[in-house]
């Protein structure tokens, strides 16, 4: 496993490292010290180094396995494979995408946001949040720069968010319940950005009062 690791790893290096292999020890020991020793142990890192590479200790440890997972996903779903897929398409296969690879550890995941569900963690697990959705909604082609960027990283943290808590007591074959309740949330949201669209296609053409009061005043404007 030491491979994997440069000669003289930097702290960033080492935190990649480590992120995937203590979330597989979460499970049993959550993000503490004893995940971080065991996975500092099978990368052959001196543990003393190890704590240096997560200051803030398991809030930092989870940050860096939800930055592993946002890795993953983007390279499971480069932009030529997505570029084929009409939008609703693309989004369901990058929140799909990402939970395949949470599955195997469910239980470190309920760990992590046992974690980041304390009030001193509340900013931290919003910026992770919003990391994530950002990331899928750019993976899947989204330049918006107005109003319009906020909103739609809202709304898929929402229905992200919703999805993950049916994930996590979903017994059904291959997740079919999560699936389909993502389908339908996302289905939700496409009908909605829809809506927005022809409201605003409306409100252009609408007659402007204050156009037509200034053509009086001023006509040869």
């Amino acid at each position: 496993m030491a491979s994997i690791l440069p000669a003289d790893p930097t702290l960033d290096e080492i935190r990649a490292a480590l992120a995937p292999l203590i979330a597989q020890n979460a499970a049993f020991d959550g993000f503490g010290d004893a995940a971080l020793a065991a996975a500092a142990e099978r990368l052959g890192i001196n543990p003393d180094v190890a704590r240096l590479a997560f200051p803030g200790g398991g809030r930092d440890m989870v940050d860096a396995w939800f930055a592993d997972i946002d890795a993953s996903m983007a390279a499971k779903c480069p932009a030529g494979k997505l570029a084929e897929m009409k939008i609703r398409v693309r989004i369901v296969t990058l929140v799909e995408t990402r939970l395949e690879l949470i599955a195997p550890y469910r239980e470190s995941l309920r760990r992590a946001l046992a974690l980041l569900a304390l009030p001193t963690n509340a900013p931290h697990a919003a910026r992770l949040g919003w990391r994530s959705v950002d990331m899928m909604w750019r993976l899947a082609g989204d330049t918006a720069t107005d109003y319009n960027h906020y909103s739609k990283r809202a709304i898929l943290g929402s229905v992200y968010g919703a999805t993950i808590a049916v994930f996590l007591n979903d017994e059904s074959e291959d997740f079919a319940d999560t699936r389909a309740f993502l389908s339908r949330r996302i289905d939700g949201v496409m009908r909605f950005e829809a809506w927005k669209h022809r409201r605003a296609a409306r409100k252009t053409d609408r007659p402007s009062l204050a156009r037509f009061i200034g053509r009086l005043r001023y006509p040869g404007r």
